[in-house]
């Protein structure tokens, strides 16, 4: 949703300018756009290592494709099955596969570690260098959103200056005031409907990514406690939005009555 969101407010302000009958093709200084966006760039850059930097195009790309979120109910259904089979077999746990690479790793915790706070402590771990890779995108939005309107207001004097050379012409001082205080309202609407919006994003995506991975150690040291699957249930569908909690419940009730009439 973020190229959407972005796209309505800057639609928003279009439609603003139309209804007070103003020029749309006003805003489209590019000096002014060259100096917020280019000023604001290198202003942030100037804060990062050149390893970080290189990450932000991959960065981009997260924000712009369509993200659902992780897969907390088919993970649930995963973790409360194996669990089921490893009561009876625990060599089932040495032959799970699944595209989740931290389940994984839990598992293989699971098996090489019988300490559980030694297994939690490494899965936090791993949560740790989660969140410091995914602040750098965040922080680095986020300072360009702080630069942007620093650098509009810069542009407004560099095209301030310009008008105080045309002291000699009153008939050009409006539209040369105008065109300088563009700078500004470029530097304001990008820091507040592109670089703030992306930076939200990416904390947000961080946020329910580190939810999901506590959710994940909380079902694996219950498998490891040999907590029973009802105690499991429990505990893992308390991460669930009470929604969704309703929805399992109906599903797990339908396909045990089709299981007793089979």
């Amino acid at each position: 949703m973020t190229p959407i969101g972005i796209l309505v407010a800057l639609g928003a302000l279009m439609a603003a300018m139309v209804l007070d009958h103003e020029s749309v093709a006003s805003l489209l200084k590019v000096s002014s756009l060259l100096l917020v966006v280019g000023g604001s760039l290198g202003a942030t850059m100037a804060g990062f290592d050149l390893k970080r930097v290189k990450r932000i195009p991959k960065v981009l790309l997260v924000v712009i494709k369509p993200n659902k979120g992780p897969k907390i109910k088919g993970t649930i259904d995963q973790i409360v099955s194996i669990a089921k089979q490893a009561r009876t077999n625990p060599l089932i746990l040495e032959e799970f596969e699944t595209d989740d690479m931290f389940l994984k790793k839990g598992i293989q915790l699971i098996i090489s570690t019988s300490e559980p706070h030694r297994v939690e402590e490494l899965l936090n771990s791993e949560i740790e260098g989660l969140k410091e890779r995914h602040t750098v995108g965040a922080k680095f939005f986020s300072d360009m959103a702080g630069f942007s309107p620093t650098f509009g207001i810069l542009g407004t004097v560099v095209g301030l200056i310009g008008v105080l050379g045309q002291l000699s012409s009153p008939g050009k001082l409006g539209p040369a005031i105008a065109s300088a205080f563009t700078a500004t309202l470029w530097g304001v609407l990008l820091a507040n409907a592109v670089w703030l919006p992306i930076s939200n994003k990416l904390k947000r995506q961080s946020s329910d990514e580190v939810a999901f991975r506590q959710m994940v150690i909380e079902g694996l040291l219950a498998m490891q406690l040999n907590t029973s699957t009802t105690e499991l249930k429990d505990r893992l569908y308390a991460f669930l939005a009470p929604r969704e909690r309703v929805d399992a419940d109906k599903k797990q009730e339908k396909n045990e009555a089709s299981g007793e009439a089979a």
